[in-house]
C-alpha cells in the first residue's frame, strides 16, 4: 500500500492573493501620497525657504535633540527591558504596563502632563530652578519629551530577544572563565545589538516628527526652542504650502539618510560576524 503525504496548507491564501493584498496597501498608502508630494515639490514654488536662517535653525534642533534622545532611549530602554525579562519582582506587571503609557496618550495629554510636572512653580520645576537651571520652555524639555515618547519603541524590541536569547551561551563563557561584565560584552551584548539598533531607529523616526508632546514643553521661541514640526504648522497657517511642503522634504532625506547609515552599520555588522564565524 502506498501513502501520499498530504502536503501543509498555509494558514493564509495563495502567494497571489496576499502578494496583491501587499502590493495594493504600500501602494495607496506609501507610494502615491510620496509620489504627490514629489510633484507638489516639483512645481518649483516655495524653494525661498530654503534661505531662510529660521528653518535651517528648527531643522539642527530637531534632528539635533532627536539623535540626543535616540541615545538615551538605547541607554536607558536596554537596561528596562534587561529588568523587565531577567528578574521577578513585585509590581513587574504594573512596570511592565507603564512602558506602553506614551502609547496610550494622546500626544498633546503628554505635552501638558510633561509641562505641569517640569513648568517653574511645579514641585519638581522648583527643586530644579534651584539648582541652577530650567527644564521647561528650554532645549532640555525637548529632549525629556522625545526620551518620553521613543523609550517603549527600544524597550519592546528588545524584549522578545532578550526573552529568547540562549542562557547556555553565558553558562559556557562563565565556564571557561569568562567573567560577567566579559560575558556580557563577548557574548549578549552582541546577539542583541540588532534588535537595539532597530529600537533606536524607530524611537528616532518618532522624535523627529514628534509635535504634540514637545510644543506644550518647548516654548517655542524662534531659533532657540522652535522644531521642525511647529515650524511647518506655522507655514500652513499662512497658507504657504510650498515652504511647509519643503521643509518636510529636508527632514524626510534627512532623516531617510540616518536612518539608512543606521541599517548600513546594521548589515556590516552582520557581515563582519558572519566572516569571523560568530
Amino acid at each position: 500500500m502506498r501513502f501520499r503525504l498530504r502536503e501543509r496548507q498555509p494558514a493564509l491564501p495563495g502567494f497571489g492573493l496576499t502578494l496583491g493584498i501587499t502590493v495594493s496597501y504600500l501602494g495607496a498608502m506609501v507610494v502615491l501620497p510620496l509620489a504627490a508630494f514629489t510633484a507638489f515639490l516639483a512645481s518649483g514654488a516655495g524653494w525661498h525657504t530654503l534661505c531662510e536662517p529660521r528653518v535651517w535653525s528648527a531643522i539642527r534642533l530637531s534632528l539635533g535633540s532627536a539623535l540626543a534622545a535616540t541615545a538615551a532611549d538605547g541607554f536607558l530602554g536596554f537596561i528596562v527591558a534587561w529588568v523587565l525579562v531577567r528578574y521577578q519582582f513585585p509590581g513587574q506587571r504594573f512596570l511592565d504596563a507603564l512602558v506602553d503609557l506614551p502609547f496610550a496618550l494622546p500626544t498633546a495629554v503628554s505635552g501638558i502632563a510633561l509641562t505641569t510636572l517640569f513648568a517653574p512653580g511645579s514641585w519638581l520645576g522648583a527643586i530644579t530652578e534651584q539648582w541652577g537651571f530650567s527644564l521647561a520652555y528650554t532645549r532640555w524639555g525637548i529632549l525629556i519629551a522625545m526620551v518620553y515618547i521613543g523609550l517603549p519603541f527600544v524597550v519592546r524590541t528588545l524584549q522578545p530577544a532578550i526573552a529568547d536569547l540562549p542562557s547556555d551561551w553565558e553558562e559556557a563563557a562563565a565556564s571557561l572563565g569568562a567573567g560577567p561584565i566579559a560575558t556580557f560584552w563577548r557574548v549578549t551584548f552582541p546577539s542583541l545589538r540588532p534588535a537595539l539598533l532597530t529600537g533606536m531607529s524607530l524611537a528616532f523616526a518618532r522624535a523627529v516628527g514628534e509635535y504634540g508632546s514637545i510644543t506644550f514643553i518647548a516654548g517655542n521661541l524662534p531659533y532657540r526652542t522652535e522644531i521642525a514640526p511647529l515650524l511647518i504648522v506655522i507655514k500652513l497657517e499662512q497658507y504657504d504650502y510650498h515652504g511647509a511642503a519643503v521643509i518636510a522634504a529636508i527632514m524626510m532625506l534627512a532623516s531617510l539618510g540616518i536612518l539608512a547609515t543606521i541599517n548600513a552599520l546594521h548589515n556590516w555588522q552582520l557581515r563582519w560576524q558572519e566572516g569571523n564565524g560568530a
